[in-house]
């Protein structure tokens, strides 16, 4: 092995080396992540580059970096089997290791939008239509139930009325107001 590596040329052993540290990186990350060492109470790396959270799209971290030190030491080498001269290899690889990291970007990006915390945030019901599930007694008489559609998600939820007669089941509703403690005031729906 010694002997295959002091044959090559400069250059060559130039992108073996990158290629060789950067591919052993990228192989430990990818372990790490499927293990779930991805994790902030682990050690994210990406997680403090990524910590301003006025920047959704991160172009430089470390997953990139890593991925773009790969692709640009494989291509390279690559080049050099193929025998393209040294300038050639050298913009062959950077253009592999810019597409590659761009991509890595993009995935991230996408992937964090994924992200949904499914906490049900009751301000979102405000002016929602619904339909009344169980009676609701005038003037707050009585917690009844409506169905309404909050976050994209069809819900139950406990309402009261401050309207004059009962709303039945089946009726059109209104969402109003929300009250410090989760309950929606809802009226009839005026047609």
């Amino acid at each position: 092995m010694i002997d295959w590596f002091s044959e090559l040329s400069s250059f060559e052993q130039f992108y073996w080396i990158i290629t060789a540290i950067s591919s052993l990186v990228f192989i430990f990350v990818l372990v790490s992540t499927f293990l779930g060492a991805d994790t902030d109470d682990i050690g994210d790396v990406d997680a403090d580059i990524e910590a301003d959270t006025g920047v959704g799209f991160q172009f430089f971290t470390f997953k990139n970096t890593v991925a773009f030190f790969a692709i640009f030491g494989w291509s390279g080498i690559a080049c050099v089997d193929y025998n393209y001269s040294n300038t050639t290899t050298i913009i062959v690889s950077l253009v592999c290791g810019l597409i590659m990291m761009t991509i890595m970007a993009f995935l991230m990006f996408y992937m964090k939008k994924l992200n949904d915390s499914g906490t049900l945030k009751m301000k979102n019901a405000l002016g929602e239509i619904g339909e009344v599930y169980m009676t609701i007694k005038a003037r707050r008489g009585n917690i009844g139930k409506v169905h309404v559609r909050v976050q994209n998600s069809l819900r139950e939820l406990e309402a009261l009325t401050d309207y004059n007669s009962d709303l039945k089941q089946g009726t059109v509703i209104k969402v109003i107001e929300v009250t410090s403690n989760g309950l929606l005031i809802v009226e009839p729906q005026k047609k």
